[in-house]
């Protein structure tokens, strides 16, 4: 009788040990055959009992009827049944070992092998026979039960495969002796069908191990595009990225604190993500519980587009994701080999295989470009960012798809940081995933392809990392950015003033990065006209957006002297560039700039005149649907002081529209300015729109769902004033001209039915005649204007501006304009090409309630 069976048929297998064929002895005197065990067996089983004298004595039977219905292979022999059942402590494993990547199930009871094929343990169905060495392949769809052996009674290991994973095992991966399975534990959320019945794979075997299998293990090497996260097809046939991870709605609350509130996060497959946030931000929180540490108390997580729960993090290491923490976990009395394979060593036949690992530690650094000056000195001898290689290092033994790197460069010095940037790149560059955890901007900018804030447990914004300042994720970080948001909706106008030369509509959209420095603006002027303003502010924040109030009401301030638009534009350069030597001087590095157009419509004339200060031209909509985009003359944005403007004038019939935007509407990274153009001039061409309908319209056809930067549209349907409502005759200049001037306009006064407004009329065009006869030269014109107001205009030829003041009891003039300040309700002056023009504007009489 064998060793094994005088002292009680010691348990061999709880120690590493199949109970199969050796792999180098399969003659007439090994295991595989009925009778004795071989030699070889015998040997290696006294040294282990010399190794370990308190081994439990556990009850062994050696191979009954079906071992000899065994061949020499270990194989049941055709149509032969065997008995195979659970041998009681063989579920003990040996230390560090690790399961066979392809092990999903746990056995069950005893189960018949009848011809190959054997049904599942507890579930009524059947292993099916592969290519595998043992010729047989556990089906994985059953239920979850205890750890135990899976063995046949010759001993032998059946191969656990899932049936949709065909083909043998990698050399490395195959279950060799000490190997023993393990249970997959994560349980997977079956997405239900619209009738609420769960859905199943199409192929492949069914019952949830085979769903568990399908959802959760798919092949980390396969061509398939759904697999690797590459792509799903949506109802009309479009193709959708799937991410590798989608994080939705994730709530953690701890007592009565909540660390997470809903937060969402999509990481895509070899894409670098950083999460950004301040203390308590919730970031570590986050990774915790995607790392299977803590468990979501709301929420939903998908893999690869299917719904997982993990609960543990020996989950998240099944699925593929890997953590590495920022205390690193390494043991600093080992080398490099023995802390990349710490918990999971090789061995063969009970010993480690020291040369093995050495080899694959020398493959993985090499493939990261890590150098260390030895891998056999313990890890506290090395740098510190030497050590964090090592435990980025170890993370990817076990073939991980995401990686979650935990400040990575804390502590490390300049030159350290390069180098665990540049390993971060790495890793991306070898097709893995990362979530980047860091407060250090400079490094998450260098390598992120997005950075996630978190703030106060909650999403405050997504960010693309190249095309985003410093600015504002800092912004983001401290919660600038809603202050900023308040601060531009308070100095953007909140409503259009009432005016008749226009009918204007406008919209304001801020951009997913941050407030941005973009305004617009209508203006009432005299004489009936309108300006219309559209400007931007380089940068965004609170800087940009105070910097936007700012220009605003210079804009406003020079409107309210009529000066022309190349005018005003050079006197708003000239405050631009005092803002940005005012932010010299204060030692900040904040550049000031900013682009403007500026327009005057004149409804009496039907003209407009225009200037631009770097901003791109405004867009002419006709009646028919034409659109053509006027030839204004360009000039250099504001600040650069001293270079000239130019104003250009264009008609604008009643019934056009005059479109008027900024750059982040027709700009984006994946499209050039001119097809932005050309998509705005199609979306502008149908006829009959009111400004409301274009807005609309434009939006929906240029903007994405996440623009990238703010956008002001103004919109602007110009309007005529009505020839029998215009009236303008020239005066000599004569003292005797005066009273002929207030009796014209009396008639015509009382021709609009406006008899209430005579006498203060008179008195108005009588001070303003009676000035411009003596103190003024030239021609001297009257126009009446009946608008929303009454407006009477005076002109001469003269540069000369009146001014208000105060006469004294003594003075025998300088009561004549005090006259006309208190009977209008506004009054000024404006300068032409050919002199002046003084005008004042009267409230026009209520109608008096019907009786």
């Amino acid at each position: 009788m064998s060793m094994l069976a005088l002292q009680g048929s010691w348990s061999v297998a709880a120690h590493g040990f199949a109970a199969g064929p050796c792999r180098r002895h399969r003659g007439p005197g090994s295991v595989g055959r009925p009778g004795r065990p071989g030699v070889r067996r015998i040997a290696v089983a006294r040294q282990l009992l010399r190794r370990r004298p308190t081994l439990k004595k556990l009850d062994f039977r050696a191979a009954g009827p079906a071992g000899r219905a065994q061949g020499a292979s270990g194989q049941p022999a055709r149509g032969a049944s065997a008995q195979v059942g659970p041998a009681r402590g063989a579920g003990l494993r040996a230390p560090g070992r690790r399961n066979a990547p392809g092990i999903r199930c746990r056995p069950g009871p005893a189960t018949t092998i009848v011809g190959g094929r054997a049904p599942c343990a507890g579930a009524g169905r059947t292993a099916h026979a592969s290519s595998s060495p043992t010729g047989v392949s556990a089906c994985p769809d059953r239920p979850a039960g205890p750890p135990g052996p899976l063995r046949t009674a010759s001993g032998a290991r059946p191969a656990h495969r899932c049936a949709a994973r065909s083909g043998p095992l990698p050399r490395h991966r195959r279950p060799g002796p000490g190997r023993q399975p393990r249970p997959r534990p994560v349980r997977a959320v079956l997405r239900t069908a619209d009738d609420g019945a769960p859905q199943r794979p199409a192929q492949g075997p069914t019952g949830p191990g085979a769903a568990r299998c399908a959802a959760l293990r798919p092949s980390r090497r396969a061509d398939s595009r759904q697999e690797t996260g590459g792509a799903r097809r949506r109802g009309g046939g479009q193709v959708a990225r799937v991410p590798l991870l989608s994080l939705r709605g994730i709530s953690k609350r701890f007592a009565t604190l909540q660390a997470l509130s809903s937060v969402s996060l999509d990481i895509g497959p070899g894409e670098i993500v950083a999460l950004v946030g301040d203390n308590g931000a919730g970031k570590s929180t986050l990774i915790k519980t995607v790392s299977g540490v803590h468990q979501p108390d709301s929420g939903l997580i998908e893999w690869r587009g299917r719904p997982v729960e993990i609960r543990r993090p020996l989950d998240a290491q099944e699925l593929g994701i890997a953590t590495v923490y920022q205390d690193l976990a390494l043991c600093d009395g080992l080398d490099a080999v023995a802390n990349l394979f710490l918990g999971r060593e090789l061995r063969r036949f009970g010993l480690l295989r020291e040369v093995e690992m050495e080899r694959r530690a020398r493959e993985v650094f090499a493939s990261l470009s890590v150098r260390l000056p030895s891998l056999r000195i313990p890890v506290a001898s090395l740098s510190g960012g030497q050590r964090q290689a090592v435990a980025i290092a170890r993370s990817l033994i076990g073939r991980p798809d995401l990686v979650i790197l935990d400040e990575p460069t804390a502590a490390l010095g300049l030159e350290q940081t390069a180098q665990t940037l540049e390993l971060i790149r790495r890793l991306r560059d070898h097709g893995h995933a990362v979530i980047l955890v860091s407060h250090n901007l400079d490094d998450v900018q260098a390598v992120s392809d997005r950075v996630a804030v978190l703030r106060l447990g909650r999403n405050n914004g997504v960010f693309e990392a190249r095309y985003t300042t410093q600015e504002q994720l800092t912004a983001a970080i401290t919660g600038s950015h809603a202050m900023a948001m308040t601060l531009q909706r308070s100095l953007l106008p909140r409503g259009l003033p009432e005016q008749n030369a226009v009918d204007a509509a406008y919209r304001y959209l801020p951009a997913h990065a941050g407030v941005g420095g973009d305004w617009f603006d209508v203006i009432p002027l005299s004489g009936a006209r309108v300006a219309l303003v559209v400007g931007d502010v380089v940068g965004h924040g609170v800087h940009a957006a105070a910097t936007m109030g700012r220009l605003r009401t210079a804009v406003h301030n020079f409107s309210a002297l009529d000066l022309p638009p190349d005018e005003l534009l050079t006197h708003l350069d000239d405050v631009v560039s005092r803002i940005d030597e005012e932010e010299a001087a204060s030692g900040t590095d904040v550049v000031v700039g900013a682009t403007c157009l500026y327009a005057i419509y004149d409804p009496t004339s039907q003209r407009c005149q225009l200037a631009r200060a770097g901003h791109l031209p405004a867009v002419l909509v006709h009646q028919d649907g034409t659109v053509e985009i006027p030839d204004t003359p360009v000039g250099p944005p504001l600040g650069f002081r001293g270079l000239p403007f130019t104003t250009s004038e264009v008609e604008l019939p009643a019934g056009s529209r005059l479109v008027l935007y900024t750059d982040g509407l027709v700009e984006a990274r994946t499209r050039d300015i001119d097809i932005g153009l050309g998509m705005l001039r199609e979306a502008l061409a149908p006829p009959g729109r009111t400004p409301e309908e274009t807005c609309q319209a434009v939006l929906e056809a240029m903007l994405p769902a996440r623009h990238e930067d703010d956008v002001a549209l103004l919109v602007a349907t110009a309007r005529a004033l009505p020839p029998d409502r215009i009236v303008a005759w020239e005066v000599r200049s004569d003292p005797a001209a005066v009273a002929e001037a207030r009796a014209t306009a009396t008639r015509q006064l009382e021709r609009w039915g406006l008899d209430g407004l005579v006498f203060a009329t008179e008195l108005i065009l009588s001070e303003l005649v009676t000035n411009a006869v003596r103190h003024a030269a030239g021609p001297i014109g009257v126009r009446l204007l009946y608008d929303r107001r009454l407006i009477c205009e005076v002109s001469d030829a003269s540069s000369t501006a009146p001014h208000l003041r105060y006469a004294a009891v003594t003075d025998e003039g300088g009561r004549g304009l005090f006259l006309v300040a208190q009977l209008s309700a506004r009054w000024g002056t404006r300068y032409t090409s050919t002199g002046k023009v003084i005008w004042s504007e009267q409230d026009l009489p209520r109608p008096h309630p019907a009786a």
